[in-house]
């Protein structure tokens, strides 16, 4: 890999540091650096805007080691072993998405895998050829509506992630699948094992964005192509997206689901903290992107 000139360095340093102070106008600005990473391989036709497009509404500030110190305590007493918070897992954290957009993993090309992350026409439903552009940028690629989270007891759920990871690329986590445990908030020890499914180029090292409808169409919104009869307001805040549960019942129908998911079992968490590691994908995951790791 090539070295950043001293220029990038100082200016990535820069970014960074802001990021800390004025999380919400820094990123803006490391989208604009970072976006020529979320373009499809090089050898594919090449659409007027980016394809992994998961911009996050904000960057919060990481946790001191004081106050993480402090969450895996609370998360212990919440009934996690310590053990179970040791097993080769690495600090993280989350925010939440959903732009309608294809996924970056949804391109071939991107890493070693048995057909890249399934994309649907604008009805949610209608499979897509894997070179269709986005509908983010003209083509008719959307989020399929399966691709959303659920729970399947009171302490775990499934669902899907754009991700950036420390040292990796999207190589190694497209398609992908992690455990994330719970460590800040209300959440604190609650589980959800999530597929990797688009790329985090301006996300931070450990980042999960969470995919969940209504949890902000970002930069990149194609949510207002795929579903045109929905009022542009019904999707909320830009990063963030709705605030109450109550506005779920805005969103097209076929989407609620995984709005109403937020509020319930995810309890409207605001960007928790988690500790994180690969696992084996569950067949029910990869049934719903037909996307699995050779």
């Amino acid at each position: 890999m090539q070295r950043p000139s001293k220029h990038e360095f100082f200016f990535s340093m820069c970014c960074h540091i802001r990021a800390l102070l004025h999380p919400y106008r820094a990123h803006q600005e490391l989208q604009l650096k970072k976006v020529q990473l979320l373009l499809p391989p090089a050898n594919q036709v090449q659409p007027l805007l980016p394809q992994a497009n998961r911009p996050l509404q904000y960057i919060p500030v990481l946790q001191s080691t004081a106050s993480l110190s402090s969450s895996l305590s609370a998360t212990t007493k919440a009934g996690t072993t310590p053990g179970s918070m040791n097993d080769g897992r690495a600090d993280g954290v989350t925010t939440r998405y959903w732009d309608c957009c294809k996924a970056s993993c949804a391109w071939s090309g991107k890493a070693s895998v048995i057909n890249p992350v399934q994309t649907c026409e604008a009805d949610g439903v209608t499979v897509v050829d894997v070179d269709e552009q986005s509908g983010c940028g003209g083509g008719k690629a959307y989020v399929c509506n399966n691709q959303q989270p659920w729970n399947i007891s009171t302490q775990l759920s499934y669902g899907f992630a754009a991700a950036h990871i420390a040292r990796q690329d999207e190589s190694n986590w497209c398609c992908a699948c992690y455990s994330l445990v719970f460590t800040s908030g209300v959440i604190i020890g609650k589980e959800l094992i999530v597929q990797v499914t688009n790329t985090g180029g301006d996300l931070g090292d450990n980042q999960f964005d969470l995919q969940m409808p209504g949890g902000g169409v970002g930069i990149f919104n194609g949510c207002t192509s795929q579903f045109p009869s929905t009022p542009t307001s019904a999707w909320g805040e830009q990063y963030g997206g709705v605030t109450q549960r109550s506005q779920c019942a805005q969103l097209p129908n076929v989407l609620q689901s995984g709005c109403y998911w937020r509020f319930d079992w995810f309890q409207n968490a605001n960007n928790p903290m988690m500790r994180f590691k690969q696992v084996t994908c569950p067949d029910v995951l990869i049934s719903k992107t037909q996307c699995k790791r050779q």
